[in-house]
């Protein structure tokens, strides 16, 4: 199983693009267009860069991840000749199961079809194909290649061959894969999301400013960034709808998405891909600065 295609060329999709490569997977890397290929290609080779700055990798081995990498824009082109699939799409369900019922038409039979969703139930995106004993989640942490965790979700179909094969995979990333049962946001959005909400209710309660929040979380707490930072770093969007799949799927008030993380997603204010969050990513020094919404006067 050394043909592999990771659909979407976002900060997950080149992660787990880059990650497949490095340790060689041949990697069908597809999106909806070349312009959004080039930027995920762009990022990799950054990435990559970095790890020979570092002495994780040589120059000749970035050029053989880079060489074991192809771009497609046609997903039935994409997926007509590999053994596993990674859908890394956004977190849109309906998306999602569109993209998994084109995959099940156009991917090999034997194919295994994974998804890094972080919450949506792999049952339910099982469903919409002829396949749902192959259907499985592989959700990586971000960024992908640095972090060890991958956290695998079986779906109710899900065979215990194509677990253990995906756990084998995952081990030959040198990650470490984690079996989860599929219920919603599984375990680490499930623990996640909540503290990160209540961080934002915090904020907007006014308890705290978010550079005492994350303080208090950081020094306090031994985490290695406070929660509405790592917000920022998830998206803000992204959290906003893994909070909708936790309301949706326990229906319990504790779910329920703080109205200031609504309304700044609804202002385009989602974190590093916007620029602006709970901080201002739009600077280039290193220094965290606090968004001027949330400074005190």
């Amino acid at each position: 199983m050394k043909n592999i295609a990771v659909i979407g060329s976002g900060t997950m999709g080149n992660g787990i693009a880059h990650t497949f490569a490095q340790f060689g997977y041949l990697v069908n890397l597809i999106d909806i267009s070349d312009k959004a290929l080039e930027k995920g290609i762009n990022t990799i080779t950054k990435n990559l860069d970095r790890q020979v700055s570092k002495g994780i990798l040589s120059e000749e081995e970035k050029k053989a991840t880079l060489d074991r990498i192809s771009s497609f824009t046609s997903l039935e082109e994409g997926v007509k000749n590999v053994s596993l699939v990674v859908e890394a799409a956004t977190e849109n369900i309906d998306l999602k199961l569109q993209i998994f019922r084109d995959i099940d038409k156009f991917a090999p039979t034997d194919s295994i079809l994974a998804s890094n969703t972080s919450s949506i139930s792999i049952t339910k995106i099982a469903a919409v194909t002829s396949r749902p004993e192959k259907v499985i989640g592989m959700h990586f942490m971000n960024p992908v290649p640095v972090m060890k965790l991958v956290e695998i979700i079986r779906g109710y179909n899900t065979t215990d061959e194509v677990t253990k094969t995906i756990f084998s995979i995952s081990k030959d990333l040198n990650k470490v894969p984690v079996e989860v049962n599929d219920y919603p946001g599984f375990i680490a959005n499930r623990i996640l999301m909540p503290m990160i909400n209540e961080a934002i209710y915090s904020l907007y309660e006014g308890v705290a400013g978010v550079n005492e929040i994350d303080t208090v979380m950081k020094l306090g707490m031994a985490h290695p960034m406070g929660p509405l930072q790592l917000a920022d770093f998830i998206g803000l969007d992204v959290c906003l709808a893994i909070l909708r799949v936790l309301h949706d799927g326990f229906g319990q008030p504790k779910y329920a998405p703080c109205p200031l993380l609504v309304n700044m997603v609804t202002a385009g204010k989602l974190g590093v891909k916007s620029g602006e969050g709970f901080y201002n990513w739009s600077h280039e020094s290193k220094e965290l600065i606090v968004s001027s919404k949330f400074r005190k006067n």
